[in-house]
């Protein structure tokens, strides 16, 4: 049989299904705590904003040594929220992806766990206060503040 001729549609399919994969960064992870209050059409979120551009968005961070995915989320949502007391899922209710700016300017694919913690207790005081804003507000209006789509969705379907 002879060798199948070279076309731009058979290009640009090794290219898409073996070359370019080659070069895409793995995602990072980093875990989110989704902090909620009430129930059903009283339920609110609290949602805070980010240090660099105040946007609005939920608790998160890196993994931790030593610490479960959900319990690093529920210490980011102290460090950055002031959540004082929660319980919190072990399972994770969803994810959403985004690109992440480094100091540097380069951007980095990062998956993020989304962990549910039920908010018993805030505090005034607490590590991030001075440099972010809180504020509680029903899933419908966050879904509209935040801007990774799969978080939106997860917000509206609350």
């Amino acid at each position: 049989m002879p060798p199948r001729p070279v076309t731009n549609a058979r290009l640009s399919k090794i290219w898409e299904e073996y070359i370019q994969p080659l070069f895409r960064r793995p995602s990072r992870l980093q875990v989110a705590a989704l902090c909620l209050r009430g129930a059903d059409t009283a339920r609110e979120v609290l949602m805070i904003t980010s240090r660099d551009t105040g946007r609005w968005i939920i608790p998160k961070g890196w993994p931790m040594n030593g610490k479960t995915c959900a319990e690093a989320a529920l210490q980011e949502a102290w460090e950055e929220a002031g959540v004082q007391e929660a319980r919190i899922k072990d399972t994770p209710i969803g994810s959403y992806s985004y690109s992440k700016r480094r100091d540097n300017g380069t951007e980095e694919p990062v998956t993020t766990l989304i962990y549910a913690a039920t908010v018993d207790k805030l505090a005034k005081a607490y590590p991030e206060a001075h440099q972010r804003t809180r504020q509680w507000m029903s899933p419908k209006a966050a879904a509209e503040l935040v801007q990774e789509p799969e978080l939106q969705a997860l917000l509206r379907s609350l």
